[in-house]
This record gives structure tokens, sequence and C-alpha cells, in this order.
């Protein structure tokens, strides 16, 4: 069975950063990622990372967060600065062998202005 527990959300103000963990426990999987929901709105993704280092961006995040994995923990890490108020939302780490089929439980991300 596939675990993912994250780790890393709070309240920060505008401006600030806070580094997002997930660890993945009973498989490895090539996909690896964030996805977001903000009160009243669908879930989106936020960054993807594959196996290889491929990794995708929403164009509103891009350049001020950054995905990265680490293999051989069976991790995937998100790192974000120059928060805004707008990226309040529960971030919930995602897996699967072609795309997001596993969840993690959701990390509250909340950001003041």
């Amino acid at each position: 069975q596939v675990q993912l527990v994250e780790s890393g959300g709070g309240l920060v103000q505008a401006g600030g950063s806070l580094r997002l963990s997930c660890e993945v426990s009973g498989s490895i999987f090539n996909f690896m990622g964030w996805y977001r929901r903000a009160p009243g709105k669908q879930r989106e993704l936020v960054a993807t990372i594959t196996s290889g280092g491929t990794t995708n961006y929403a164009d509103s995040v891009k350049d001020r967060f950054t995905v990265s994995r680490d293999n051989a923990k069976n991790t995937v890490h998100l790192q974000m600065n120059s928060l805004k108020p707008e990226d309040t939302a529960v971030y919930y780490c995602t897996t699967g062998r072609l795309g997001p089929n596993n969840w993690g439980q959701g990390t509250q991300v909340t950001v003041s202005s």
C-alpha cells in the first residue's frame, strides 16, 4: 500500500518562504509532484518531477517555486519563495507511474498579506 506523508506547511507572511516535504512509502514511481486546492477552487497542478529530473510548473509559480526529489529516499520537496496571499491553499503530494494516482492527506499553507 502506497503512503504519502507531507510536512512543512504553516503560516508565513507575504514574501516569505516555506519548504514542503513528502515521504513516499510502499512503492517507487516515476511521477512525483504537488497540487494545491485553494478555498472555493478546484485542485490545480503546482509542480511535478519525473525520476529523470524533468520538471513542470504552473505559470503562476514559475521562478518562485522549485520542485526536487531524492530518489534514494523516495521523497519529493517543494521550495516556495516569494510567497503571495494567492498561494494560500492545501498542498497535496502526489505520485504515480505516469501521473497523479496516489495522494497525501494535504498540508495547509497560509500566506498573510
